[in-house]
């Protein structure tokens, strides 16, 4: 299984060299004007990343789906209203609902992995850079399907909605290391389907249209002291 992984990292997380030797003239230089710069520039990205979950990590405007874009529109109207206010409160408390909905779907996957043998990878499997790109998967048709399996008879993902794209790049990585197919049999052993007297149950579940007309609503207002008519954002079911 180390081995395994280690081949893995081989593959994804290494840096590969071109052999466009012609073109030296037109490289990139190695450091950025300013390296240090860069460097806070780069951790605040990965920051944000394992904080939001972004459902499509590759998409750097956050607008692809309608999830991120509420995140996203929450996030911005956040950055424009008073520290400490009413009306910032009760957008760190929208916030934190999604996020809290995105880490648990994440604990799910990682509480399959560790079952598996993975303890001391499964962190480095879930975790994605703003660089996921589709052109870099082996095996994005049988990804696809297993995903899809994964949302129609499992409970792993916590709604209707499609599920988060970042989801396929994972299971391509465990196709690669050959656990796809004893990840999914997990699941559907961990999180059978929810049966229709479960829809009582109290989730995290996030009304998202309802929510972006809100914060939409919120910007439009421009003021954030008028808070007592925002009402709180959230609509948990």
């Amino acid at each position: 299984m180390g081995a395994a992984f280690n081949k893995f990292c081989m593959q994804f997380c290494c840096c590969c060299c071109t052999d466009d030797e012609d073109d030296d003239d037109e490289k990139q230089p190695l450091l950025p004007p300013d390296p240090l710069e860069y460097l806070n520039r780069e951790v605040q990205k990965r920051r944000d990343e394992e904080a939001n979950l972004w459902s499509e990590p590759g998409d750097s405007s956050h607008t692809e789906r309608q999830d991120d874009l509420v995140l996203h529109t929450l996030l911005q109207a956040r950055t424009k209203t008073r520290m400490g206010s009413t009306g910032y409160r009760r957008l760190s408390v929208d916030i934190e609902a999604m996020r809290d909905t995105r880490r648990e779907v994440r604990e799910k996957w990682k509480t399959i992995l560790e079952n598996l043998g993975f303890m001391a990878e499964a962190d480095s499997l879930l975790t994605l850079s703003a660089g996921a790109s589709h052109d870099r998967m082996r095996n994005a048709a049988e990804s696809r399907a297993l995903l899809h399996t994964l949302h129609s008879e499992t409970s792993i993902f916590n709604s209707g909605e499609p599920p988060p794209e970042r989801y396929l790049f994972i299971l391509d990585r465990l196709l690669y290391l050959d656990i796809a197919d004893d990840f999914v049999a997990k699941a559907k052993r961990f999180f059978p389907p929810r049966e229709d007297s479960d829809d009582d149950t109290p989730s995290l579940g996030i009304n998202l249209p309802l929510l972006l007309a809100k914060v939409e609503a919120l910007n439009g207002a421009g003021e954030e002291e008028s808070d007592g008519e925002a009402g709180n954002l959230s609509d948990r079911s």
